[in-house]
């Protein structure tokens, strides 16, 4: 029994995001939307492409999942990444 592709919410969103991680450097705010990404899809039964450009991402900055985890975790400790703009709510649900 084949499972049926699911399409996440934040989908349209977030392709546009990987978009434009596969165009930039790895900058810390940069690494910390990789790193929320990689969470928001590890497992998810969609979104194929996305999982696949998030790998080549990492791919291009030479990173490990375990070594993004190392690094964002210490971005966040340094200080806040996100900071909200026009009060735009975070879409971490």
């Amino acid at each position: 029994m084949k499972s049926e592709e699911q399409q996440h919410p934040q989908y349209h969103k977030d392709r546009e995001i990987v978009n434009t991680l596969l165009t930039e450097k790895d900058t810390p705010y940069n690494l910390a939307e990789l790193a929320r990404l990689k969470i928001r899809y590890r497992g998810f039964p969609g979104a194929r492409d996305i999982q696949k450009d998030l790998e080549k991402v990492l791919a291009k900055w030479d990173l490990t999942e375990e070594k993004l985890y190392e690094k964002t975790r210490e971005i966040h400790r340094q200080g806040q990444v996100y900071k909200r703009q026009n009060n735009e709510q975070e879409d971490w649900f």
